[in-house]
């Protein structure tokens, strides 16, 4: 099985315990709450890897019209069922299906880091091109390189895989991509590890 497969496969498999472990009320709501505070009302954004919709979904949809994309079908089940009449569709992170200039602003939390490496150019150029110019991206990646897999995340039995680069890899991306970096924060993982979260312009 490849890593996709492994990332979509193991998320539709433990939705729910996913969910009970990631309640998102960490540093990284506020990141996402000041992001919503920064961008004028009903501004059009996307959760790239929107798992069950916390938290950026429900801090950003008080304000906002928030799309949400993820790989794994369970997790947009349940993110339709927190969030009833969400904006939902599944999709790769590395071929999003939306026009160009479609949002003003991009959130991706820990989602990034599942792709493989090689692609994750290919990533932050599509968030580039579906965002206004100006758009404001806030993304969680790694702050140092790691790949590998689990075979009992979370003590659930499942395979779960991770591929991502270090700070200042995901820099160099980013601006290859086309993105202006105006901060990073290092932010303590709830689940363990610690992330990189670039908040960038297109």
């Amino acid at each position: 099985m490849n890593r996709r497969d492994i990332v979509r496969d193991g998320y539709d498999d433990i939705a729910a315990t996913y969910a009970a472990e990631r309640d998102g009320e960490g540093r990284e709501r506020g990141l996402v709450a000041g992001l919503a505070d920064r961008l004028p009302a009903e501004s059009r954004v996307l959760d790239a890897g929107c798992g069950a919709g916390t938290p950026a979904m429900d801090v950003l949809a008080t304000d906002h019209t928030v799309t949400g994309l993820d790989i794994s079908r369970e997790q947009l089940q349940m993110a339709g069922e927190r969030l009833p009449g969400s904006r939902l569709c599944q999709g790769d992170l590395a071929a999003l299906p939306f026009p160009a200039d479609t949002f003003d602003a991009v959130v991706s939390l820990h989602a990034v880091i599942h792709v493989p490496r090689a692609e994750h150019a290919a990533v932050f150029a599509e968030f580039e091109r579906v965002l206004e110019p100006g758009g404001r991206l806030l993304a969680a990646l790694g702050n140092e390189q790691w790949e590998g897999n689990n075979e009992d995340w979370l003590e659930t039995g499942t395979e779960m895989a991770w591929s991502f680069h270090g700070r200042e890899r995901n820099r160099e991306l980013l601006t290859e991509a086309g993105f202006s970096i105006t901060d990073v924060e290092t932010v303590d993982d709830e689940l363990g590890g610690v992330f990189a979260f670039f908040r960038a312009r297109a």
